[in-house]
């Protein structure tokens, strides 16, 4: 495919989109068909993966879960023979024993390219645009495919990862680094360092562009990002899972940047739903569901109705985009995941919640803030939050937590403790933060 090709592909309207996921649907379920693990999962819905073929039926194939890939160690429903696999990656496993998918090297050298080919294009990443690439590498997918995507994509990579901030913030200045890709609160710890050495990111870097993910950031938080940047820059939210064959499932473009949507950016090579959680029908314009995902490209390790459990409003008009790519719907940014919502006291509570309400607060610093609660038979009982407060804050750090513990009382309808630290005190992340601390409560004497 050439770049006129590619750049068409990029503009189908929906029914060209729905043709191909048929076409592809139908494909994966015959190859499917033929992995003995593939047909015991879809068994346990009275079906067999060739029922794909009738793209009707994906919504009564069974869906996939941590559980059903830990059952099937150490390589769950791998469907190359292992000397056909280029390269493994794992999920985090900040839940238990982390998962391994494999990738064929048409996986990790053309699909994962012209997934990723596909965002650099939306956010106006150009082919030999320098571009300092901040994911972590390993076992995590995030800075292997950005390496591979940005090397077929034809932009000079500079590829650090995360850390070596005393270093990067100079290399920023002085390589003339035009794009980036990282987490959103690692460009806020270099923003920071670089202002200690004398450094205004603002006028000495050239960023223009930013993809940021690893963690969803309120609209507040990425207004300061920007602020902060030179003149023009945007800060783009990207979307993906290692399930789903990496950060490939969604960004935002130039136009929806500003109501903070995504767009399901390829969604004829990964089939997406957004539906009830506790039903798993589908949800309609404005309402919230969780991302389901089947991957109808990948060789090695696809996956059929991966529960991401990630949740997201689909946009109150999902096929209108100004930027044509109508047959690419639109999300919201990710609220929460399902399973780590919170009940306090019996309100429900999403992290994102406390992120909104903390961003929003002058003085605070945005991207250092925990949640501590502390956990009872059957619920959680108290909830405390640890802020930062901005150096050179003129306003008192009591005056700044009560604000804070007025902002979830007002939004959520609980009470809570707020803790307002100095600047620097909270842990910074590199890559995936941990926000949520759940401990026990003490022991009675």
């Amino acid at each position: 495919m050439d770049e006129s090709e590619r750049h068409a592909s990029d503009f189908l309207d929906r029914d060209g989109v729905l043709a191909v996921q048929r076409r592809k649907l139908a494909a994966l379920g015959r190859r499917l068909g033929a992995d003995p693990a593939w047909r015991a999962h879809f068994a346990r819905a009275g079906m067999a993966p060739e029922d794909l073929a009738d793209p009707a039926n994906l919504q009564h194939a069974p869906t996939l879960e941590k559980a059903d890939l830990r059952a099937q160690y150490p390589y769950p429903f791998l469907t190359v023979p292992l000397p056909e696999v280029a390269r493994f990656c794992a999920t985090s496993g900040t839940t238990g024993l982390p998962v391994l998918f494999g990738y064929t090297a048409q996986d990790m050298m053309e699909l994962v390219p012209r997934q990723l080919g596909r965002i650099f294009r939306t956010v106006g990443i150009r082919p030999g645009d320098p571009v300092y690439q901040g994911y972590g590498y390993g076992m995590w997918i995030g800075g292997v495919a950005m390496d591979s995507a940005l090397m077929a994509y034809g932009a000079t990579n500079f590829g650090i990862g995360p850390g070596r901030g005393e270093l990067v913030v100079e290399w920023l200045r002085d390589h003339g680094y035009v794009a980036c890709t990282m987490s959103p609160l690692w460009l806020m710890t270099l923003t920071r360092l670089a202002q200690e050495k004398g450094i205004d990111p603002k006028r000495d870097w050239k960023l223009r562009i930013g993809v940021f993910g690893g963690q969803s950031v309120s609209r507040q938080f990425r207004d300061e990002i920007e602020a902060a940047m030179p003149e023009g820059f945007v800060a783009h939210n990207i979307y993906g899972t290692t399930e789903a064959g990496g950060p490939v499932v969604a960004i935002s473009c130039p136009h929806s940047h500003g109501s903070d949507e995504m767009h399901l950016i390829n969604e004829d090579s990964i089939l997406t739903e957004i539906v009830d959680p506790l039903t798993m029908k589908p949800v309609g314009p404005g309402e919230v569901g969780e991302i389901v995902v089947t991957t109808l490209d990948k060789q090695a390790s696809p996956v059929v109705r991966w529960r991401t459990r990630d949740l997201v409003r689909l946009s109150d008009h999902p096929h209108d985009c100004p930027c044509g790519r109508h047959g690419l719907p639109l999300i919201g940014r990710i609220i929460g995941r399902s399973d780590d919502m919170l009940k306090v006291r019996g309100v429900m509570v999403f992290p994102s919640q406390v992120e909104d309400i903390v961003a929003a607060t002058p003085g605070t610093v945005k991207e250092a803030w925990h949640i501590y609660v502390d956990r009872k038979e059957g619920d959680l009982d108290g909830l405390t939050v640890a802020v930062e407060r901005q150096a050179g804050c003129e306003l008192a750090a009591d005056l700044i937590a009560d604000r804070v513990v007025s902002g979830i009382h007002a939004r959520l309808g609980i009470r809570c403790k707020v803790e307002c630290q100095e600047e620097g005190s909270l842990p910074r992340y590199e890559a995936k933060a941990v926000r949520v601390h759940v401990r026990n409560p003490a022991p009675v004497a």
